[in-house]
């Protein structure tokens, strides 16, 4: 696809939103929404081209969206489809522990008696690959104690550019991984790294004799009626209505922007390839933390965080204080100019999934960045809060530098 400069204009300023009530609410339900509507809409004031949310609550369940399909204009539909990112490593995840469930691996069995070919370190385990205590590189970039980042794959500025429809086997990713040193001796440590689940995705094949993504629709997608979530493998692009996102650089003082709503989306494998809803989303979660597809004992473990990162066995926790509804669990997705979210309560009974793209910003920019981070964090507050946020709260959660495209 050919790259133009291109600006967030007026039209995502002053996008107009769009708001649809998925049930009959009450005037005073619909008044609770209003910080959330505000906080919206200040997230499209700084950075992001649009965005869409569901919210299931005391209220009921409330879908909206603000903000521009592109950078052109166009209305962000509700039931559009985006770049899940890592909110795929909660479908893994599953799929690993519904194999440890029938007998086929067990969580600390070490994975390279699995994989012999990759010359694992024998004391990696199954559980460390799902809770990121592997050690492993991460394949996409580490961060250096200085700030820099230690380089993967080429996922930024031209190299990105120049890679966009570029085809990357999952045993390539593994092997730039194991090309650096690790991080640290396995389980003495924790580091999120995306390599640790493309290992998870290559033990479901070599257990199952199956791809990772056909035991994903056979295992969850199908019995779920998930009929909007897809794994795309190499496709480019996203199927039906969906908006799109963008990525911009700096390149010899211009700045060059990308519509990355098609990208070859091979380097995120079993990592986090899905395309996804909100509305699939909070099935899916629904039916996790339901029990639908986990025994009460494994999908304890699967919550389980640890106490230094918040970080179970593909779930992340949040802890928003008592006023805001108590722990939250589930994930977070990042791609080229898509930020997904998806979490819920243990009960379910508050849950929020949202998709945000990113406008015409160069998230290099500490400013732009700072400015995007700090409208992101007031938006979830306003989504697990509402009308009685604390005051003084800071943040719901430590958001991940948004410059780094995955997480």
């Amino acid at each position: 696809m050919g790259a133009s400069i291109r600006r967030l204009g007026s039209a995502v300023l002053a996008g107009a939103l769009v708001v649809g009530l998925a049930s009959a609410g009450t005037a005073s339900a619909a008044t609770d929404r209003d910080a959330l509507l505000q906080a919206m809409t200040e997230l499209t004031s700084s950075g992001a081209a649009g965005l869409q949310v569901r919210i299931h609550d005391e209220h009921g369940d409330w879908t909206g969206s603000t903000g521009v399909r592109t950078i052109s204009g166009g209305e962000v539909p509700t039931n559009g489809r985006f770049r899940a990112g890592s909110i795929t490593k909660t479908f893994v995840s599953t799929v690993v522990l519904q194999l440890v469930d029938e007998g086929a691996v067990a969580l600390d069995d070490p994975v390279g008696e699995y994989l012999p070919q990759y010359g694992l370190d024998p004391r990696i385990t199954v559980r460390m690959l799902l809770q990121h205590t592997s050690g492993l590189f991460n394949y996409t970039g580490e961060p250096r104690p200085d700030g820099t980042l230690e380089p993967g794959i080429p996922l930024y500025g031209k190299d990105f550019e120049e890679n966009q429809f570029r085809t990357y086997t999952p045993e390539e990713l593994i092997r730039v991984a194991l090309s650096k040193p690790a991080r640290f001796v396995p389980g003495t440590g924790w580091s999120y790294s995306n390599t640790n689940y493309v290992v998870a995705g290559q033990l479901v094949e070599r257990l199952t004799g199956t791809s990772y993504a056909y035991q994903i629709q056979h295992r969850i997608l199908r019995p779920l009626k998930l009929r909007d979530t897809v794994l795309p493998g190499t496709w480019p692009a996203i199927p039906g209505p969906h908006a799109h996102g963008y990525y911009a650089y700096q390149n010899d003082g211009q700045q060059r922007v990308l519509d990355v709503s098609r990208v070859n989306p091979s380097w995120a494998s079993s990592a986090g390839e899905i395309i996804s809803t909100t509305r699939d989303l909070d099935r899916f979660i629904t039916a996790l933390f339901g029990g639908e597809l986990l025994p009460a004992d494994l999908l304890d473990q699967m919550r389980a965080a640890l106490p230094t990162s918040g970080y179970g066995l593909g779930l992340e926790s949040v802890d928003v204080g008592p006023a805001c509804g108590g722990v939250y669990q589930g994930h977070t997705g990042g791609m080229h100019g898509y930020q997904s979210f998806m979490f819920s309560t243990a009960d379910g009974g508050t849950r929020f999934e949202m998709s945000v793209t990113i406008g015409a910003v160069d998230l290099t920019n500490p400013e732009v960045a700072q400015r995007l981070t700090g409208a992101l964090n007031n938006l979830l507050l306003a989504a697990t809060c509402g009308s009685a946020a604390p005051a003084g709260r800071g943040h719901v959660m430590d958001l991940p530098n948004l410059a780094n495209v995955t997480f």
